[in-house]
Order: C-alpha cells, then sequence, then structure tokens
C-alpha cells in the first residue's frame, strides 16, 4: 500500500508542477516506475542482465567440456572391451 501511495503522490506532484506535455509526462511516469523496479529487483538479490549472461556462457563451456570428457570416457571403455 505504501508502494503504490509513493507512485501516486509523485504524479501528484508532477501534475502540480504543471506539466502540461504528455511527452515529458510520460517520460516522468517511466523513470518513476523504473526506479519502482529496480528497487524491487534490488531488494530481491537478482541479478543483472549482463551477470545472467556471463553466467550462461560459463554454463554452456561446462556442458560442452562434459559432452567431451563423456565421448572419451565412451571410446576408451570401448578400446578395453576389445582388447
Amino acid at each position: 500500500m505504501k508502494k503504490t501511495k509513493f507512485v501516486i503522490d509523485r504524479l501528484a506532484k508532477l501534475v502540480e508542477q504543471g506539466i502540461v506535455n504528455y511527452k515529458d509526462f510520460s517520460e516522468d511516469i517511466l523513470s518513476i516506475l523504473k526506479s519502482k523496479r529496480d528497487e524491487i529487483v534490488f531488494k530481491m538479490k537478482l541479478t543483472s542482465k549482463e551477470e545472467t549472461d556471463i553466467l550462461s556462457k560459463r554454463i554452456e563451456k561446462l556442458e560442452k567440456k562434459i559432452e567431451n570428457l563423456e565421448k572419451r570416457k565412451k571410446t576408451k571403455s570401448k578400446l578395453a572391451k576389445r582388447s
């Protein structure tokens, strides 16, 4: 309830200041909402997009290494059975 009240208060202040231009008004609304979103994300301790991309690349590399190790293990086990 406090968060919605905060957003409504901010919007009321913008109207009181006499912002008439729709573009300016929409930009201010978006900036308010983005700041609230960032605040929520920070509180939830989520990772940023850059961190997520880095982690996904690391996971892909590890998966490739695992596949290569599994292939090596299969070829070595086949050679051992034949001899």
